[in-house]
């Protein structure tokens, strides 16, 4: 089918608190609570009628703006600002354009890109929600019939690329292998409890030293507790330059405690903090590892810079755009391997984020995903809304001890069959009513978040 034209005809913007239940510690920030954005769009299809869409994501604090000036404060009023921004231009393009069409129509101006991509991004999801409701279509077979019109304007290193076939010919995955987050202030012992599971994501410090003394300590747990275990690393950019990545393998390779873990490893993620990370090429690391980016990939042509200085992956996140990770699993498939598209999260919270990421991974055929919304947040805004969830997407989620719903991790697998309702994977809604609209972009943040 042709993709459909449609207008935006209005965008509400939402946010609430989340209180983590620990401490989440990322690179040089320690988070324990951070506002969670939500988004409604009222699209009107040409010819076919009307419907609401949604979505929500997390506004994490120096992540998507690591500047040393800005306090995390200043970082989460960037991605208010970004929102508002995106609003605003969304909705005086009064064109029938296709959803991608007012996707690529619209060019943020606020820096850093990595930050000004969040807006659009989560406008992006709320559209193609309300359009695949329009159609009576699930994410799944939406997204395969490429309904939003995805095309290689802004990639035209895909100009040759049948993109239509490339997403019709894709088999979604019927369940998603999580990856279990360990943060910088989680305990190796803890690691016993996840024995159920067998893909760990491991965040470094950028310490040599320190980073070394306790991968051997997770190493140990994870060699008893969960034999056949596989990892990743996640550098967060604490690392120089390759230089610097190159001493931290020089000291893995040479110790004996770290030989399991050496075979276990899989690949590492965004090592060099951005501003060095694509100014030069990885060299010998690049052969000894395969490295991904994350924070640097803010923008279409980075996927390639990247892969041009010896970087093999890159990561799908929602929070910088679905359809930039649909395009950069399309060249995944045109440039062959070594190249791979990764599942990471930034606390994907339940509801509507964790389940339409999950939804995406699942569409992009991505094997594992890090999972760790369900580690640190608070879950659900209400009993009600857990509830409501719960009952409309019957296997994704499960009541704890407690009586809380929270995401059902037991099988160590989310299965995707629970998000094949109509539209962009939800058939519940979060509770309205208990959302404050977003706050003026100049608004301090709540307690919580450390430097």
């Amino acid at each position: 089918m042709s993709a459909p034209r449609l207008r935006i005809r209005a965008i509400e913007l939402y946010e609430r608190p989340v209180r983590f239940v620990k401490p989440f510690r990322f690179g040089a920030v320690t988070v324990e609570a951070a506002p969670q954005a939500f988004v409604r769009a009222l699209i009107e299809v040409e010819g076919k009628g009307e419907a609401w869409g949604a979505t929500a994501e997390m506004m994490m604090p120096k992540w998507f703006d690591k500047r040393p000036d800005r306090s995390p404060a200043d970082t989460v009023d960037g991605l208010r600002r970004s929102l508002v921004e995106a609003r605003e231009a969304y909705l005086a393009d009064s064109r029938l354009d296709t959803a991608f069409g007012h996707h690529a129509a619209f060019s943020p101006t606020m820096e850093p890109k990595l930050a000004a991509a969040f807006g659009p991004a989560q406008i992006d999801k709320a559209v193609l929600d309300g359009l695949l409701r329009v159609l009576n279509l699930n994410a799944f077979q939406g997204l395969g019939a490429n309904v939003a019109g995805l095309d290689a304007r802004l990639a035209p290193d895909l100009g040759g690329f049948d993109l239509d076939g490339f997403l019709r010919g894709l088999s979604p995955l019927g369940e998603v292998e999580l990856r279990h987050t360990v943060g910088l202030l989680d305990k190796p012992d803890d690691l016993a409890e996840h024995a159920h599971l067998r893909w760990f994501k491991i965040k470094l410090g950028g310490d040599v030293s320190a980073d070394v003394a306790r991968l051997t300590e997770l190493a140990t747990v994870l060699e008893t507790a969960v034999p056949g275990y596989r990892a990743t690393l996640d550098g967060n950019e604490q690392y120089r330059d390759a230089d610097h990545v190159a001493e931290l393998l020089d000291r893995i390779d040479a110790s004996p405690a770290l030989a399991g873990f050496r075979k276990a490893l899989a690949y590492l993620e965004q090592p060099i903090a951005r501003e060095a990370a694509l100014a030069r090429p990885l060299g010998a690391v690049a052969e000894r590892v395969p490295v991904i980016i994350d924070e640097s990939d803010d923008g279409y042509d980075a996927f390639p810079q990247a892969r041009v200085l010896g970087y093999r992956g890159v990561s799908s996140k929602s929070c910088k755009g679905l359809y930039k990770a649909m395009l950069n699993r399309a060249r995944c498939a045109a440039w062959g391997p070594p190249h791979f598209i990764s599942a990471e999260d930034l606390t994907c919270q339940a509801g509507l984020s964790v389940q339409q990421d999950t939804a995406l991974v699942a569409f992009l055929g991505i094997p594992h995903a890090e999972r760790n919304g369900h580690q640190y947040g608070g879950g659900f805004g209400s009993e009600a809304e857990g509830a409501a969830f719960l009952d409309a997407h019957p296997g994704f989620y499960e009541r704890d001890a407690d009586g809380t719903v929270r995401l059902a991790t037991g099988s160590g697998r989310l299965a995707a069959a629970p998000l094949s309702g109509l539209g962009y994977a939800h058939s519940a809604e979060p509770d309205w009513s208990g959302l404050s609209p977003l706050s003026n972009p100049t608004s301090a943040l709540s307690e919580g978040v450390h430097p």
